[in-house]
C-alpha cells in the first residue's frame, strides 16, 4: 500500500522549496509484521513513522508492507522494493532474524536501512555498515540495563529464560553481561511458543530469587497470564519488550510493580516527547508504545537527514543520519561509531493509571551507554 504525507499549507515558500528539493524523488519502503502475533508491533512502528511524516509534511513516498513475520517474505519484498520499486531507503523490521535476511544485501546493493527496531549484535559488531544505522538499541541493552537492575537490587541467584532465535541469544547474553550473582537456570523457548507450563516447573524448583525473560509481543502476555495463575512469587524482571503499552492491556493486574529496562517511556520529561505522546494519543486514540516512539524517532531522524542532501548523494546523506540532528522522545540522542545509539537505559515500574496499565520511570539503570560491539565494527 502506498501512503503519502503531503506538504502542509502552512509552511513557507523557504520551507517548501528545501523540503521539496530534498524528499521529492525519495521512496521509503517499510517491510514490518503487521499481521499474526506480532502485528501491534509493526503497526505501532508504522504509526509511529506516519504521525512523523504528516507532522513535517513530507512528500516521502512510503511504502508499506507486511512481512508476515516470516524471513522468506521479508526477502521476497525487500527485493522487490529495491529492483521494481526502487526504493531509496529501507525501514520497518521488527525481528532479528528477518533483519539478518534483509538488511546485508540491502545495504550492500547501496541502499541505506534505518532500523526502528531489530539491532541484532552481528551488524552492530564485525557485520556493521556504513549505510545501517540502528535508531532503536543494540538488542543486548535493554538486557543489559536489566542485569544491571538486579545487581543493585540485591538479587543473587537468577532463572533466566528467552525465545532461541538472535534477539533471545543477545537477550541473555546482555543480562549476563551485567548481572553478577549465579544463575538457577537458562532456558531457550521456541519462537512463538504459548505454553509455559515446563519453563514454569522448573522456575518454581529452581531456587531462584528472581527471574529475567524476554518474550516479546503474544509470547510475553501468555507466559505473564501462565505465571500469575501459577501461584509462584518469584518477582519478575525484564526489557520493556515484555511490558510495553499493547502487552500491558492483555496482561492486565498480573504485571503490577513489575521492573523492567527501557530506553524510553511516556514520562520522560522532555519537550519532543511531551507532545509525541499528546499528538500519538489525539491520531490513534491510544497511548504510543516503545515501538511507536521508535518508529516517530526513525522517521525524524530520515527528515533531518533529508533536509541536508538526498539518499543519491550517499556520502552527504550518511554524515547527515551520524550528525542526528532531530528532536528525539528520548531527549539527547547520538550515535556510536558502529551507528547504534549511546543512550541511558531507564528502570520502570508497571502501574495503573485510571483503568490503563502503564509505566513510570523510577530510576537509571545505565547512563550514555553504549553496545559491546562497537569496537568489532570497521568501518
Amino acid at each position: 500500500m502506498k501512503l503519502k504525507a503531503k506538504l502542509a499549507a502552512a509552511l513557507s515558500a523557504l520551507a517548501l522549496t528545501a523540503s521539496a528539493a530534498s524528499a521529492e524523488a525519495v521512496k521509503v519502503g517499510m517491510i514490518t509484521t503487521l499481521s499474526g502475533g506480532g502485528a501491534g508491533l509493526g503497526i505501532d512502528v508504522r504509526d509511529g513513522f506516519l504521525l512523523a511524516l504528516k507532522q513535517a509534511g513530507s512528500d516521502v513516498e512510503l511504502i508499506v508492507e507486511d512481512d508476515q513475520q516470516k524471513p522468506d517474505i521479508a526477502v521476497q519484498l525487500a527485493d522487490k522494493m529495491i529492483q521494481s520499486d526502487k526504493v531509496d531507503i529501507l525501514t520497518g523490521i521488527i525481528w532479528s532474524n528477518l533483519a539478518m535476511a534483509v538488511v546485508p544485501s540491502a545495504v550492500n546493493q547501496g541502499k541505506f536501512y534505518l532500523s526502528p527496531n531489530a539491532g541484532p549484535s552481528q551488524l552492530a559488531g564485525a557485520g556493521c555498515h556504513k549505510n545501517y544505522f540502528n535508531v532503536a538499541w543494540q538488542n543486548d541493552n535493554l538486557h543489559e540495563g536489566a542485569g544491571a537492575y538486579a545487581s543493585k537490587a540485591g538479587y543473587k541467584n537468577s532463572f533466566i529464560l528467552a525465545p532461541n532465535y538472535p534477539a533471545g541469544k543477545d537477550a541473555l547474553a546482555g543480562y549476563k553481561r551485567f548481572f553478577t550473582g549465579d544463575y538457577a537456570g537458562e532456558v531457550y523457548t521456541q519462537l512463538g511458543q504459548t505454553d509455559y507450563a515446563a519453563e514454569i516447573a522448573q522456575i518454581r524448583a529452581s531456587g531462584a530469587d528472581s527471574v529475567f525473560f524476554f518474550l516479546p509481543g503474544g509470547m510475553g502476555i501468555a507466559f505473564m497470564k501462565q505465571y500469575a495463575q501459577s501461584g509462584v512469587d518469584i518477582p519478575l524482571i525484564g526489557p520493556a519488550f515484555s511490558f510495553d503499552q499493547g502487552i500491558l492491556q492483555a496482561v492486565g493486574d498480573a504485571a503490577l510493580g513489575v521492573k523492567n529496562t527501557s530506553q524510553w517511556s511516556k514520562d520522560l520529561d522532555n519537550a519532543a516527547n511531551k507532545a509525541f505522546v499528546e499528538s500519538f494519543q489525539a491520531e490513534y486514540g491510544r497511548l504510543p508504545s516503545l515501538y511507536a516512539s521508535q518508529g516517530f524517532d526513525t522517521a525524524n531522524l530520515m527528515l533531518s537527514a533529508l533536509k541536508v542532501a538526498a539518499p543519491a548523494d550517499a556520502d552527504a546523506f550518511r554524515a547527515a543520519l551520524m550528525k542526528a540532528d532531530f528532536a528525539s522522545t528520548r531527549g539527547d540522542f547520538k550515535f556510536g561509531p558502529n551507528h547504534h545509539p549511546v543512550q541511558d537505559i531507564y528502570v520502570r515500574e508497571v502501574i495503573k493509571e485510571g483503568d490503563v496499565f502503564t509505566n513510570k520511570v523510577i530510576g537509571v539503570a545505565l547512563e550514555d551507554h553504549a553496545d559491546a560491539y562497537a569496537a568489532d565494527c570497521k568501518m
